[in-house]
């Protein structure tokens, strides 16, 4: 995953994030793994699953929060 495709993807979840940050804790948690998983396709996912994996990822505290609750996709196939 390029650099470029890493930033924006922290970027939107930190949007998401940001979004949901005014909800109480709990519902700001399921709202932003709500949202990822409603809306990014499972590649967007994947990649940002990856990123969480990173210690310094520039993620918002409520992302990382929120993983456990994000859907892992399936492995990418390989033709």
């Amino acid at each position: 995953m390029s650099h470029e495709t890493q930033a924006k993807l922290v970027y939107m979840a930190n949007q998401i994030a940001t979004f949901f940050k005014s909800q109480p804790s709990s519902q700001a948690v399921q709202g932003v793994a709500t949202h990822i998983n409603k809306f990014w396709e499972p590649r967007m996912r994947r990649q940002l699953l990856e990123i969480l994996e990173r210690e310094e990822n520039g993620l918002n505290p409520l992302v990382v929060q929120a993983a456990p609750f994000i859907r892992k996709p399936e492995p990418a196939s390989t033709p």
